[in-house]
């Protein structure tokens, strides 16, 4: 489900080849990452009806990008530009239990993923892998992963109107 191709072509593509940089150049890194792995939440999820009555468990893992210097505090004393991993968890948790039935684990995950990129200014890529345990015999685990850049978040917000919650 990825829209953009190559979120940092425009930025590296400035530079050139590696072979024209100057003597003190380098090429830039993409950042920081934040990562979450089998965050256990509770979501009301599925196409069956037997998925219909209760929540049922999701395991999330989650990597979280962004460029900028993390500071605590930006120069205003407000809080800066950092990915903060524990009220990331919360707020993705508390979403998921106020979100009505979806059927399709994709529309779920492109949303949690909308609802990062519009709560995190400082988040520029973000890259989902959700799946239900034990919800098929003779797998380990079924789910769905999503790859995603500030670009493709606008270029949904474009095409599908943010409709979703």
């Amino acid at each position: 489900m990825k829209i953009v191709d190559a979120a940092f072509e425009p930025a590296l593509g400035a530079l050139g080849t590696i072979g024209a940089l100057g003597a003190h150049d380098e090429p830039r890194g993409r950042g920081w990452s934040v990562f979450v792995e089998a965050l256990s939440v509770p979501a009301r999820i599925g196409i069956y009806p037997h998925e219909h009555g209760s929540p049922q468990p999701l395991v999330i893992d989650a990597q979280l990008g962004y460029r900028c210097m993390p500071h605590e505090k930006n120069a205003t004393g407000e809080a800066g530009d950092w990915i903060d991993y524990d009220g990331y968890c919360t707020r993705l948790a508390d979403f998921l239990g106020r979100k009505p039935h979806t059927r399709l684990l994709e529309t779920l995950v492109a949303d949690m993923a909308a609802f990062s990129f519009r709560e995190w200014p400082a988040l520029e890529t973000l890259r989902l892998a959700v799946h239900k345990p034990k919800i098929r015999p003779g797998t380990r685990r079924v789910g769905v992963g999503l790859d995603w850049t500030r670009a493709d978040y606008r270029q949904w917000i474009r095409v599908d109107g943010g409709g979703r919650p």
